[in-house]
């Protein structure tokens, strides 16, 4: 196999979705939308990945830089259209002898198997291979245009359409293969002759065909190649990745009782017969295995929830935590950087951070790990079959022994051994008949003023 190459076009400005953050930085799926055609590009065998970028996006160019690496990118100036983003991409190529695929920043759905099939068309014998689809309303996009053979002859853009071309319904992804040399040879015969004045990559199409090359259209999904160019568009890309990701979980054995309510990260990993009760988040970096349930309007992140554990209703997991076998986690508990031994239970109420809870402990509610003194963190060590009664705070770095018993209401600060009973609250007094005479004295009062 011939090796591969990406350029992944990130230029545009991006002005329709008024933010300051660069268009291809917003997310789908808990990922930036470059990061995704980025992953795309690595998961198609592309050795060599470029990013193309305009002038002036430091925050763009620092992103390129932290994913992959120093030469990553490219600058774009000024922006001249299509054909001239990839153009600016040919110094960084010039030692590259493969095949090169151009793919986009703001197009985070397309599927591996798309990309697979271009390059399997290079495979087959096409010079040229373009990603098309479907489109149920053609519009502005430019048409393919296929000779009786299915031969690709040529790419029209909407403005430069005939009336017959326009009700042509195969349309340009803006997607394309071939090899590197080729094309980066073909867009130097492009000309800016056009509606627009800009240089279209679209044009190789038809200048290679006149070379007697051939070229090859494959297709895909209208959704798959959604483009996002403003926040409407960002929503409608996050709904049919949630769509998917539903379904492909539906059908790997997992249950969901209100699958629309529930939303996923674009890495998350959900086993089969896990339960998913309505109104959950899944945000990045959960993992759930086999037989756990979460409970309805509880927010996961950066968790691990163990076989068999339930967590929620109304639960938040936080980065670092990690829920053991069988463990209970219950409403308003809010767990971070802590694991939770297998069968411990925090049924209500508590806050559990930067500690440990050994296998069968028990955590009453109110309990807080007071984890943090204004500068530093510190971790509370709960030992196995510890109880903690209601409404206790453990100032952490603190430890409880294994079977230790730690009385409701108590602040503890130093060490509990084990099987011990720790007690750290005041003194009850009662003064009988106080409430008595007290409520004798407010009554006298409030007479006395009418």
């Amino acid at each position: 196999m011939k090796d591969r190459a990406a350029l992944i076009l990130a230029a545009g400005q991006g002005t329709r979705m008024k933010s300051d953050l660069p268009k291809v930085l917003h997310q789908v799926g808990g990922r930036a939308m470059l990061d995704w055609s980025i992953d795309l590009a690595r998961q198609s065998g592309c050795s060599r990945i470029i990013v193309v970028v305009s002038a002036g996006s430091q925050g763009l160019q620092d992103h390129v830089t932290k994913v992959l690496g120093e030469g990553a990118f490219v600058i774009q100036d000024p922006p001249l259209g299509t054909g001239h983003a990839v153009q600016a991409g040919e110094q960084a190529l010039k030692d590259f002898e493969g095949d090169l695929i151009v793919l986009y920043g703001d197009c985070p759905l397309i599927p591996e198997t798309a990309v697979n099939d271009l390059f399997g068309e290079l495979v087959n014998g096409a010079d040229l291979g373009v990603l098309g689809f479907e489109a149920e309303e053609p519009g502005a996009y430019g048409r393919l245009i296929q000779g009786a053979d299915g031969r690709l002859e040529g790419i029209v853009e909407a403005k430069e359409a005939s009336e017959e071309q326009l009700a042509i319904k195969l349309c340009n992804s803006g997607v394309m293969a071939g090899a590197s040399k080729f094309m980066f040879d073909l867009l130097s015969k492009v000309t800016n002759d056009n509606a627009k004045g800009e240089y279209y990559l679209t044009d190789i199409v038809g200048l290679a065909n006149e070379a007697g090359r051939i070229c090859r259209a494959v297709t895909c999904a209208e959704e798959d190649v959604l483009g996002v160019n403003s926040r409407v568009e960002l929503a409608e890309a996050e709904a049919v990745f949630q769509k998917k990701r539903r379904d492909a979980l539906l059908q790997d054995g997992v249950t969901m009782t209100a699958p629309q309510t529930v939303f996923f990260s674009h890495d998350t990993k959900i086993a089969n017969d896990v339960v998913i009760e309505p109104n959950v988040v899944f945000g990045t970096g959960v993992e759930v295995e086999t037989g756990a349930r979460i409970r309805a309007f509880s927010h996961l992140e950066g968790a691990t929830v163990r076989t068999g554990a339930e967590v929620g209703p109304y639960a938040r997991l936080r980065p670092g935590a990690e829920i053991g076998e069988k463990a209970r986690i219950g409403n308003f508990v809010e767990v971070k950087n802590t694991s939770v031994g297998k069968g411990a239970k925090a049924n209500h109420l508590a806050y559990l951070g930067d500690g440990t809870v050994g296998a069968g402990a028990n955590i009453g509610a109110g309990t807080i790990f007071c984890n943090y003194d204004g500068f530093l963190k510190y971790r509370t060590e709960i030992g196995a079959d510890a109880f903690i009664g209601s409404n206790s705070a453990l100032v952490a770095p603190v430890t409880i022994g294994a079977r230790a018993i730690v009385g409701s209401g108590s602040v503890i600060t130093e060490n509990v051994s084990d099987d011990a009973l720790a007690l750290g609250r005041g003194k009850q007094v009662q003064k009988p008949g106080w409430s008595k005479g007290f409520r004798e004295q407010k009554q006298r009062e409030k007479s006395s003023k009418r």
